[in-house]
């Protein structure tokens, strides 16, 4: 565990020590208040006091903001050779991507809280539903966490950053989009199939107030595979190279 740890506060630090993660983060809150508070289906528009407009946002800016976190997380590693020179001191590929992956999950908590004046505010207008909130947020870090797991992948195949970014783009559409647009156009096992693929078949739910044992499956199990993708393109890597 203690590798893991190591390797998550480099990453923090990295990312702190440069103007990266303060730009990201601001983008983001920039971005989400912005939506929630004054564009479109925002809390005033809907008239009610719910969060609901920011978990909406969040489903998109994530989606973006997590490739540009991950994009050099591994590419930059492999190109500069500091991956090599990481994986000699006795620590496994699975604690490199493990350390990765805290790091970045550990970046988005911080944006997260940061987002919680957002609840004070609302509730501050009228009664609010604090259990559909809480599940809003356990819902944001699930998506965050596939994320994590997708652009930690698109980062280990390759030693571009901007490759690794459009690469998780290219897979994250799949699980945004793709899926959601097959499964309205199929019936039947298919038409199942595909909706339990997409993304936003879990999300919606959890983020709606209700948690259910196969939407947290789901996360963790495409989290989990995300992650075991980068494991074994990391223990190619002299194959490769």
């Amino acid at each position: 565990m203690k590798p893991i740890v190591t390797i998550a506060k480099k990453e923090l630090k990295t990312f702190f020590d440069s103007l990266a993660a303060y730009v990201l983060i601001s983008v983001f809150l920039g971005l989400s208040g912005f939506f929630t508070w004054l564009f479109g289906s925002d809390v005033f528009f809907i008239g009610q006091a719910t969060l609901q407009p920011f978990f909406s946002v969040a489903y998109w800016t994530l989606f973006f903001f997590i490739p540009a976190i991950t994009m050099k997380m591994i590419a930059e590693e492999r190109r500069s050779g500091t991956l090599e020179l990481l994986l000699t001191k006795a620590v496994s590929d699975w604690q490199v991507i493990l350390g990765k992956f805290l790091a970045a999950i550990t970046l988005i908590l911080i944006a997260l809280l940061l987002t919680l004046p957002y609840y004070v505010t609302v509730w501050a207008l009228g009664p609010i539903d604090h259990g559909a909130v809480w599940t809003g947020y356990l819902g944001t870090i699930l998506i965050s966490m596939v994320y994590i797991s997708i652009g930690l992948f698109a980062s280990s195949v390759t030693k571009n950053q901007i490759v690794a970014f459009l690469t998780a783009l290219f897979i994250g559409v799949f699980f945004v989009i793709i899926f959601d647009v097959l499964a309205g156009n199929f019936t039947g096992f298919l038409g199942e199939l595909f909706s339990f693929l997409s993304i936003s078949t879990h999300y919606e739910s959890i983020s709606r107030g209700v948690i259910d044992s196969k939407d947290i499956i789901y996360f963790l199990s495409v989290t989990y595979l995300g992650l075991f993708l980068a494991q074994i393109s990391l223990s190619k890597r002299n194959i490769v190279e």
